[in-house]
Order: C-alpha cells, then sequence, then structure tokens
C-alpha cells in the first residue's frame, strides 16, 4: 500500500509529492515521535489525533483512518528522513515553527520528558531547517512550565 509513497519519498520516482503525502509524512512523524521512548502512550495518541484534526480540519473518519495509515508508514519507513525531506520541500519555515511545536506537544503529552524523544526532535529540527533555539522556543510555547 505504502510502496508508492516510499519511493517518492525516497527520490526514486518522478512523481511530485501531494499534500495527502506531505499529510501522511506529518502524520507519520508525530507517530514516531511517540513510539521514539518505546512507550505510546493513550496520551499521545490522543494528541495526535487532536493536531491531525485541527490542523488538517478532518471527520472523525478521516482522522481515524489517516492515524491508523500513518501508523503502518511509520512501521514501514527505515528512517525519519523521508518524512522530514517531505515536509521540508513542502512547508514554509514558519509553518514547521508548527510542525515542531505539534511534535514537542506529542513528545511532553504523557507528562514525561525522555531523552530517546529528546534526541529525535533535536534530530528531526535539524532536518526540517529549524534552529535548536527555534525547536527550544517552540518547546517552551508548548510547556511553558519548564522555562
Amino acid at each position: 500500500m505504502f510502496g508508492k509513497l516510499l519511493s517518492r519519498l525516497n527520490g526514486d520516482t518522478a512523481a511530485p509529492l501531494t499534500d495527502e503525502d506531505a499529510r501522511l509524512s506529518m502524520a507519520a512523524l508525530l507517530v514516531r515521535v511517540a513510539r521514539s521512548d518505546g512507550d505510546y502512550a493513550e496520551s499521545e495518541r490522543d494528541r495526535i489525533l487532536k493536531i491531525l484534526s485541527t490542523r488538517y480540519a478532518l471527520s472523525p473518519f478521516d482522522v481515524s483512518k489517516l492515524m491508523g495509515d500513518a501508523e503502518a508508514l511509520e512501521k514501514d519507513a527505515p528512517d525519519t528522513v523521508r518524512f522530514t525531506r517531505t515536509i521540508k520541500e513542502t512547508v514554509a519555515y514558519e509553518d514547521r515553527l508548527g510542525v515542531i511545536e505539534a511534535l514537542w506537544s506529542v513528545a511532553l503529552a504523557d507528562g514525561e520528558r525522555d531523552n530517546e524523544e529528546d534526541a529525535l526532535l533535536r534530530m528531526v529540527a535539524n532536518f526540517l531547517g529549524v534552529s535548536d533555539r527555534d525547536s527550544n522556543l517552540a518547546r517552551l510555547r508548548v510547556d511553558p512550565s519548564k522555562a
């Protein structure tokens, strides 16, 4: 099912990425962050559903389908670069700051700050072309109590 998308994400085909590809990449990246600490908590899953529903104005049925597709894609994708490349190529810098905020929101949804999540968020911010400073400011906007 995801073979064609993974080929496009790898740059193996000349087919352009669609908005739907970018949406699925964003959702899969959110899932990857949530799973990075080995505990895919219900609070993280709920946060992802809320982010996707709000960001893309999706119905409960559509957000549930996107979530299922994202979970499957994340499981099959060999690395994070493919998701971030798609987002970096299709999303303006200012909007990528919103992506980083969403990722921090998911990482912190379970109430714990984990080293694996921190490391992944630093790597993802770099891949998205977002500075460490801007990523930290995004984290503080999501969780100002940690200033």
